[in-house]
């Protein structure tokens, strides 16, 4: 079992800056690619930015590439999501998830984290 806390959400105007944060607990933490998610009402969950076990490659959704950027700290057992220039379309309900075997079909979710950006 792993277990993921996210922390770090909170409520910023447009164009404003928030770090989530993401520790895990139990299994390797190297051994799982992590990403994170968001989920806003009334749509679907959409994966935000992933990186692999090393943090050599990343991914990010288009819309928030030259944005946010995701950075893990294996000795730390923890996972960064640094959100620039924050939109309000990038409210939502965000995720941390870990994957053993690929991060579109995780293994372990965090309990998420709220994000609100006002205009």
């Amino acid at each position: 079992q792993v277990q993921l806390v996210e922390s770090g959400g909170g409520l910023v105007q447009a164009g404003g800056s928030l770090r989530l944060s993401c520790v895990a607990s139990g299994r390797t933490f190297s051994n799982y690619a992590m990403g994170w998610f968001r989920q806003a009402p009334g749509k679907e969950r959409e994966l935000v930015a992933a990186t692999t076990w090393n943090g050599g490659t990343t991914y990010y959704l288009n819309s928030v590439k030259g944005r946010f950027t995701i950075s893990r700290d294996n000795a730390k057992n923890t996972v960064f999501l640094q959100m620039n220039s924050l939109k309000p379309e990038d409210t939502a309900l965000y995720y941390c998830a870990a994957g053993q075997s690929s991060i579109m079909t995780p293994d372990y979710w965090g309990q998420g984290t709220q994000v609100t950006v006002s205009s």
